[in-house]
């Protein structure tokens, strides 16, 4: 079975949503058969490399809301991660781009260090309150979870994969993606946002289902999805 996420390394709801797709496979009889594959997704392609703004500056102005009431907003998200054994800290996390992020996760997933490599960068940006748009910092990133850091470095200096993540983003939004994190099952269903984790448990168990039917008209993306807990443009 073959489950893509679109995500963004800045969405807190993707590392959320991560996690809680990660317990349904766990509880899943066939997670050895998963192949799970995170996807491109930028919440804000012009976002400086070295923005100066503060997260809830930029909610605030996004929303039409108070900085306090961002800052509140933030606060509950951050219980939600905490229910989850994620620790995210708002106050010191440091805005970017993450165009250099996804093309190294992208060079990541080449040698078979991808999901190390997500894992990393989503706990570097929440928990680490690490500049995930600074090329030296990626490179360190990646060589922890076992990506060569010479070979991270040559990859961060070239443009190597920026055409994979505008390709990635533009196929998200030809599958209706409208906001992140967005999960497509055997491109047959999709589930929107952080989602409880029964209710990919729940799909796991249909698309296994199905699968042992052999079912022989390739069908659509479902519309029947789940929207709520997601990050949007």
């Amino acid at each position: 079975m073959k489950i893509e996420v679109w995500s963004d390394f800045v969405c807190p709801f993707c590392y959320i949503g991560k996690r809680r797709l990660e317990k349904a496979l766990e509880q899943f009889d066939d997670r050895n058969a998963v192949e799970l594959i995170f996807r491109s997704y930028q919440l804000d392609p012009d976002a400086e490399r070295n923005s100066e703004d503060h997260l809830y500056d930029v909610l605030a102005k996004k929303y039409g809301m108070t900085r306090e009431k961002a800052k509140e907003m933030s606060d509950q998200v951050a219980m939600q991660a905490k229910e989850e054994g994620l620790v995210f800290n708002f106050d010191t996390s440091i805005r970017t781009n993450t165009a250099d992020a996804h093309r190294l996760a992208h060079f990541a997933y080449e040698q078979g260090k991808g999901l190390e490599v997500t894992e990393r960068l989503l706990k570097a940006y929440f928990t680490d309150s690490l500049h995930i748009g600074d090329r030296d910092i990626l490179s360190k990133l990646a060589a922890e979870a076992g990506v060569d850091k010479e070979e991270a470095e040559e990859l961060l200096s070239s443009d190597r994969f920026k055409d994979t993540v505008e390709k990635d983003q533009q196929e998200g939004m030809t599958l209706g993606v409208k906001g992140v994190p967005f999960f497509v099952f055997e491109r047959k269903y999709a589930v929107s946002g952080a989602q409880p984790t029964h209710v990919f448990l729940d799909v796991l168990q249909k698309v296994k289902e199905e699968a042992a039917v052999d079912i022989s008209t390739e069908q659509e993306v479902s519309d029947n999805d789940c929207s709520d807990g997601s990050c949007n443009v």
